[in-house]
């Protein structure tokens, strides 16, 4: 494939009509290579997280361009996003959204159930996930059995589970102290740099977001400045 693996074009979002809509977005211009790792930031407001529920297929623009691979996912249908969404792309989230009363092995099961997997290939699949991210040992614990960072190792073998090409992290150390968030941004940076897996991660915090390659900042609906890093941390 020639070109960004993503590529927006104008992208506006208005939620509400007359005198009471609000343009969440403006005009979004951005471009993402394959294989980068981007930081999204910005205040509350200010868009990030819309244009990262359009990036998931889990909402559409009100107009412009949003292509994937050179597909214009704007046009889809619903079930076309979806079916995108399965195949092409893996999501962190900072509650971890696991299910209280099911094993971490049948956590990471799920997305491969969704896609109709047979039951052995999808505890094949995920013990392998839970084995990239240090918990093969935990596959039988429940979340309440878990830390916080153990969670959202968790989330991440699941996330990742399906080997997607797009990860989308939404403050993924959100709800973590300083030592498991660091934990969790070089899990997320190994597998970017070994994997080769794309990741987008918002996040408010300058210490996370020196982990990417590349640093988004939104202001009122707009891309404000794209900057490349010199020096990541590294993996």
């Amino acid at each position: 494939m020639t070109g960004p693996l993503i590529s927006l074009r104008g992208i506006t979002k208005t939620f509400g009509e007359g005198p009471t809509a609000f343009q969440a977005l403006r005009g979004i211009d951005l471009d993402i290579r394959s294989g980068d790792f981007v930081a999204v930031m910005g205040p509350s407001g200010s868009g990030k997280s819309t244009m990262m529920n359009i990036l998931g297929c889990l909402d559409v623009p009100t107009s412009g361009a949003y292509l994937f691979k050179g597909h214009h996912v704007e046009q889809l249908t619903r079930d076309e996003r979806a079916l995108l969404r399965r195949r092409y792309l893996g999501f962190v989230f900072q509650g971890y959204n696991l299910l209280a009363r099911t094993s971490a092995l049948e956590n990471v099961e799920l997305p491969l159930l969704y896609r109709g997997e047979a039951k052995k290939a999808r505890q094949e699949a995920a013990l392998a996930a839970l084995r990239k991210v240090g918990l093969e040992e935990w596959a039988d614990h429940t979340p309440a059995q878990l830390s916080g960072g153990q969670q959202q190792r968790v989330a991440i073998a699941r996330a990742i589970v399906t080997e997607p090409e797009v990860l989308l992290a939404d403050e993924p150390t959100g709800n973590l102290d300083t030592e498991r968030s660091r934990e969790i941004m070089q899990l997320l940076k190994r597998f970017n740099s070994d994997a080769g897996i794309t990741i987008l991660m918002v996040t408010h915090e300058e210490e996370m977001a020196a982990f990417a390659r590349t640093t988004v900042k939104f202001r009122d609906g707009l891309v404000e400045s794209v900057e490349d890093r010199k020096q990541p941390v590294p993996a």
